[in-house]
């Protein structure tokens, strides 16, 4: 009986030390993907710099990507300041940065499901589309400190956005999210409180309309 009691003792504390370090792996992947943001952030910056104040584009919207041969979209235009190819330059060379492996383009908690291009960090889709016959500026932007530039996204899409439709963010740590912000800072939420799989719910602090153009389409997202 007291051997019986002592292996059941031992049973629960086993299963207590896995969820510990099941935990804190999700933790350290959180923190990797925190990192990952800021450096896009930092790119954004150097882009706007480099190219008389104006930002990158986001890419296609609401359709999964399929075009990525413009060398405007932040995926072409932003790897140049970490020393990588241009995105497309990586998939003619058969070098797309995968699932689970170590790159600035990839979440180390999203997983692929998709047989097409794979970018589990998506462009506000609300921020400098192509719908305008201009990129937009970087001191166009109303109110900078609280538009998001991006965010954890399905994987499909190059641009992303709170939504009910399958482009939407996606609160995969633990059911939070991490998402930069135009100044470069990173901040992580619940995703219940930012919209993911719902809707923008027009937050103060987590701004997708940017005071541009673009906001009196952003009703289509």
């Amino acid at each position: 009986m007291e051997l019986l009691t002592v292996i059941a003792i031992i049973a629960v504390l086993a299963a207590l030390l896995l969820v510990a370090l099941a935990g804190a792996k999700e933790k350290g992947r959180e923190t990797q993907c925190v990192s990952n943001l800021r450096q896009w952030g930092l790119a954004y910056s150097m882009y706007a710099i480099d190219n008389e104040d104006f930002l990158p584009r986001r890419g296609q919207g609401v359709q999964p990507l399929t075009d990525i041969n413009r060398p405007d979209d932040w995926f072409n235009a932003l790897p140049v300041y970490f020393n990588l190819p241009m995105f497309d330059q990586m998939v003619t060379n058969n070098a797309m940065p995968a699932a689970h492996t170590q790159s600035i383009f990839i979440c180390p908690s999203a997983d692929n499901t998709n047989a097409g291009y794979f970018l589990p960090y998506g462009m506000n889709m609300n921020l400098c589309p192509w719908n305008l016959p201009l990129a937009v500026k970087f001191s166009q932007i109303v109110l900078p400190d609280y538009v998001v530039a991006m965010g954890d996204a399905p994987g499909q899409y190059s641009s992303t956005y709170p939504s009910p439709n399958p482009y939407s963010i996606v609160a995969r740590h633990a059911g939070r999210i991490n998402l930069l912000f135009l100044v470069g800072e990173v901040k992580g939420f619940a995703g219940s409180y930012v919209g993911c799989g719902v809707g923008d719910p027009g937050l103060p602090d987590v701004r997708w309309l940017t005071g541009t153009a673009s906001d009196v389409s952003a009703w289509t997202y």
